[in-house]
């Protein structure tokens, strides 16, 4: 690994970096580490997921192109626009960090981001570290991260536009313009996406028997400039109002969510890279019953960091940076506190040494609330050849509880816990990995053991939020991408155990884990069209904390079928069948899943 910096490197000219994101640049990853690397020589487990993926799948929704991902879970409430979580190695659907052009999100009352409201089109590329980064992002990022980088604009003028139509009343439809030079680029795109759904709840109490739909308008604006000494500026906006209406009380939402972040990189000298970053998000909702307002949870994210890198030679790269983060809270309920700061210094290190690469992270955050945690991080890589590679990694990690958990008022059927401790986790991981011309593939065993894991549990009638004494996840994840004859073949597969051990519940699963998922996408390409196929399974799942039989989630497969065909170069026809085999299942009991549907989409982009 070379570590050799300048401002104009880290920012590639601007036509350069998009003829080929599908390509050079598209393994290049800067999440693991906070700095740029290849996605091979990261001492983390990493998953990219590109634009051509995105289009590839035909995915309607950010969970839809998570599903599969090696080391993640996926929970929804029923359907399109639901409550979706994602559990990444086994860890709390709130143990991941996710940002957003590198702007954290999320709400800070529930703690959990909006995945189902994050626009799929809006998406240029997605990267997924696997394993804990607390010593460099603090609070949250026990289990991974997720970043999304938001769709960037280069070169002449390009209009796109794309609209898809099928089950379950989907349209979605994009219009967008990009262009730029080599100094100056931005991206302009307009997307919404509607659906008349399907019953969200199967007949049980609180189910309303009728379609639950969904509606999403966003709108995405980013825009940079490179100027003449080097530096680089750049600015990205996403807005999004959607509602969604589900079973319950209450049975409709109107949501918002807006990220608003800006940065500037610049070299003082040429061994030393300098980036400042500011940002806002906004995670906001309006709760109805039968169109009347039940309750208002509106969260308010600020952020500021200050990163430095220095390069000593070109094999060793220090970075030392300062963040600042402050969450404010609006709420119709009324809350005890309503805001809270964090302060944080992060250091790091990497280096090569020959066949052999180190990295040793470390932070200290000042919690305004919980006062300070330090956190670390150590990982050792071993080229055994050019093209295998052994790593092994340790990390902490520890998560701050939320608004909710801490101050929610009193309900009937839920309740705060003033006296909630700060999560905290250790987590150890060996790998293999091998890459050539025929492809490649990846095996990682971990172990996460967890302090104070906060769960909620039924007293009384009441769900009150608890620490948990103690928690392991033993796991194991492999990947393999190549080409056979004359398929292209991407399997992951994920086993893991994700048990309490001790309290009233030791030896129990933590719920909505399942604990085998495995994906097979197998895909052939033609002259002018290309035909895929995925299998995708899930073992058993429990619904509760005590692994009550009658809230056992039985396992499952669905077979998913697409085809595409470009019927000009700028202009692609694309069609999907999901769950063609109409298989039925539940990843939160009592929630319908869709069934089989039929989608078709057009495409005119000439970067497709």
């Amino acid at each position: 690994m070379k570590y050799r910096l300048s401002a104009a490197l880290l920012s590639a000219a601007c036509t350069h970096a998009h003829a080929v994101v599908h390509d050079t640049l598209s393994d290049v990853v800067v999440t693991a580490t906070r700095t740029a690397q290849s996605a091979d020589a990261t001492l983390a487990s990493v998953s990219v997921i590109t634009r051509q993926d995105i289009t590839r799948l035909q995915a309607h929704s950010l969970p839809d192109v998570l599903r599969g991902v090696a080391g993640l879970t996926v929970s929804n409430s029923g359907g399109a626009g639901k409550q979706t979580y994602v559990y990444v190695r086994g860890t709390n659907a709130n143990h991941v960090l996710v940002l957003v052009d590198g702007i954290k999100v999320g709400s800070a009352t529930d703690g959990y981001a909006a995945f189902q409201d994050i626009p799929v089109g809006q998406i240029e590329r997605i990267e997924i570290v696997r394993g804990p980064r607390a010593s460099l992002y603090g609070s949250e990022a026990i289990g991974g991260v997720i970043q999304i980088f938001t769709r960037k604009g280069c070169g002449a003028l390009t209009p796109s536009f794309s609209v898809t139509g099928g089950g379950y009343g989907t349209l979605n439809s994009a219009l967008g313009l990009s262009g730029g030079g080599t100094q100056g680029w931005f991206n302009a795109k307009i997307n919404q996406q509607h659906t008349t759904g399907f019953n969200a709840k199967r007949n049980v109490a609180g189910a309303d028997l009728d379609k639950d739909g969904y509606h999403n308008l966003s709108l995405g604006l980013s825009s940079g400039y490179r100027f003449d000494s080097g530096a680089v500026a750049d600015i990205q906006v996403l807005h999004t109002d959607s509602k969604a209406k589900f079973d319950g009380n209450p049975n409709e939402s109107k949501s918002m969510q807006e990220v608003l972040g800006g940065s500037l990189k610049f070299a003082p000298v040429r061994a030393w890279n300098m980036t400042v970053r500011a940002g806002r998000s906004q995670d906001n909702v309006d709760n109805f019953l039968n169109g009347v307002f039940s309750s208002r949870f509106n969260t308010q994210r600020d952020s500021l960091s200050w990163q430095n890198d220095f390069a000593v030679g070109a094999d060793h790269l220090f970075t030392v940076g300062l963040d600042y983060q402050n969450d404010r809270i609006s709420s119709a309920t009324a809350f005890a506190r309503t805001t809270r700061d964090n302060r944080a210094l992060f250091g790091q290190y990497q280096g090569s040494f020959g066949v052999h690469s180190l990295q040793a992270s470390a932070r200290h955050d000042d919690n305004q609330q919980f006062g300070g945690h330090n956190t670390g991080g150590l990982g050792y890589g071993y080229a055994i050849n050019d093209t295998t590679r052994l790593m092994a990694s340790y990390g902490t990690a520890f998560k701050a509880p939320t608004f909710n958990n801490l101050y929610y008022p009193t309900s009937v059927f839920a309740s705060s816990n003033p006296n909630l401790l700060p999560e905290l986790s250790h987590s150890m991981e060996v790998g293999l990995s091998n890459h050539g011309v025929w492809g490649k593939w990846s095996l990682n065993a971990y172990q996460i053991t967890g302090k104070n894991w906060i769960s909620w549990v039924n007293t009384g009638g009441v769900f009150i939020p608890t620490n948990i004494d103690a928690t392991r996840i033993n796991g194991l994840e492999g990947q393999l991408q190549t080409h056979l004859y004359v398929l292209d073949i991407n399997t992951t597969l994920t086993l893991q155990d994700p048990r309490q051990t001790s309290g009233v519940n030791k030896g129990k699963l933590l719920n909505r884990r399942a604990t085998e998922t495995m994906r097979i996408e197998v895909a052939r390409d033609f002259d002018a069209y290309r035909l895929a196929g995925s299998l995708y399974a899930e073992g058993r799942r429990f619904d509760d904390v005590a692994n009550t039989a009658s809230k056992r989630l039985g396992g499952y497969a669905l077979f998913d079928v697409r085809a595409e065909y470009r019927v000009a170069p700028d202009w692609l026809v694309q069609g999907r069948i999901d769950n063609l085999l109409g298989k039925q299942y539940e990843t939160a009991q009592f929630y319908n899943q869709a069934g089989r549907g039929l989608y078709f989409t057009l495409n005119y982009h000439p970067k497709i």
